[in-house]
């Protein structure tokens, strides 16, 4: 699912970035929603342990899918940067499509692997909307091992996504600038 994710995002990107229409109002709005992201993705990229346990502390005591979440944030800043009305559009129907077929796949995933703590875990944090609070549950105990570490952060590749987003705004700023 992931390569899908990926492949599907190509095949708009060349499009966005010719016929977007960046103002500065946009581009300022639209990276401080991806900068949000890239803060939420960070923060649970650098705590989860994929496969090896069930993250339910940082970003996970608020929301089963932080990560998606990032990723919802970083997608409607540069797609409302993008200028035009069609672009989160666009987006927000990727999104629907694509990412909601991606957290039911870790779902199913989730409950395979971790059957009991997962089950507990899924009854008490939030599909996506976060809580207002941090869960604390039982399996929360357990699980916890190092909290965040920028070492974890660097095994997931999230770094990754930062590079993506800057040079995502810095052409987008250039189109600002020169009128591109």
């Amino acid at each position: 699912m992931r390569q899908l994710r990926l492949k599907t995002v190509w095949l708009i990107v060349i499009p966005f970035f010719w016929f977007a229409a960046p103002t500065p109002n946009l581009l300022a709005a639209g990276s401080l929603l991806a900068v949000c992201g890239l803060w939420i993705r960070g923060w649970s990229a650098g705590t989860i342990h994929k496969d090896q346990e069930v993250a339910t502390t940082g970003p996970y005591a608020f929301t089963r899918n932080p990560l998606y979440l990032g990723s919802f944030f970083i997608g409607a800043g540069v797609s409302l940067a993008g200028g035009h009305w069609v672009w989160p559009a666009l987006f927000l129907t990727f999104y629907a499509l694509v990412y909601s077929r991606a957290m039911t796949g870790e779902v199913r995933h989730l409950t395979e692997l971790f059957p009991e703590a997962y089950g507990e875990y899924a009854a008490n944090v939030p599909f996506f909307v976060p809580r207002r609070t941090p869960w604390r549950g039982s399996s929360a105990g357990g699980e916890a091992r190092e909290g965040f570490r920028w070492a974890q952060y660097r095994r997931n590749k999230e770094w990754e996504a930062s590079v993506g987003v800057l040079a995502t705004f810095v052409a987008l700023g250039a189109k600002v600038v020169f009128g591109a």
